[in-house]
């Protein structure tokens, strides 16, 4: 039986034209559809969202759409810049903008950061754990101009560190995705039973 190719969206949460982010997530993206995933590109320099209005944003232009690509996804590669110690604004605005079509997915972050990302990574698994999302077990992280200078990666070991982060991606978002199916197909109680009912 052949198996569904994963699908991933890469969601560039910097509004810099020239950011190092966006730079290893569409190197991500490059990578992961050389292993035959499915990748769609959400960038959000090119793509924005209006400010997030729970009264409004469900309605606005272009958002049903968006959210056929969200909910399409198994997997979110979720690139973000470390502003004082949190996600950019356009990274959380998206992130405001869905919930159940997280759950039971894969989230796995991308920090540009100079302080390794801690802080960053913690707030992305937060948003992932109140979606009912999974995380991969560690986040990606790296340094401007000794990681990756001028739009190219130049430090061998990041490089090392990102090849281990697309295979683990890659085979974990493939068996994640195969599980949420069948749960979503069977019987067997599970917190996806939940979202069982709504299908």
């Amino acid at each position: 039986m052949i198996e569904p190719r994963l699908k991933v969206l890469a969601v560039i949460g910097s509004l810099n034209r020239a950011s190092a982010t966006r730079n290893v997530v569409k190197h991500v993206s490059r990578e992961l559809q050389s292993l035959g995933a499915d990748v769609d590109v959400l960038d959000l320099l090119d793509e924005p969202l209006a400010l997030f209005n729970p009264d409004s944003a469900h309605g606005a232009h272009g958002f049903d759409a968006l959210k056929k690509r969200v909910e399409r996804a198994d997997v979110y590669v979720l690139g973000t810049p470390d502003y004082h110690g949190s996600v950019s604004s356009a990274m959380k605005n998206f992130l405001d903008h869905f919930w159940h079509e997280f759950a039971g997915k894969l989230f796995a972050t991308i920090v540009a950061s100079p302080e390794k990302g801690l802080t960053v990574t913690d707030q992305l698994r937060t948003v992932a754990r109140q979606c009912y999302a999974w995380t991969m077990p560690y986040g990606m992280s790296f340094a401007e101009d000794l990681d990756v200078k001028n739009g190219e990666i130049i430090s061998d070991s990041f490089r090392k560190r990102l090849t281990m982060f697309i295979h683990d991606l890659h085979r974990y978002g493939s068996l994640i995705a195969q599980q949420r199916a069948a749960d979503l197909a069977g019987s067997e109680p599970g917190f996806l039973a939940r979202w069982r009912a709504q299908q």
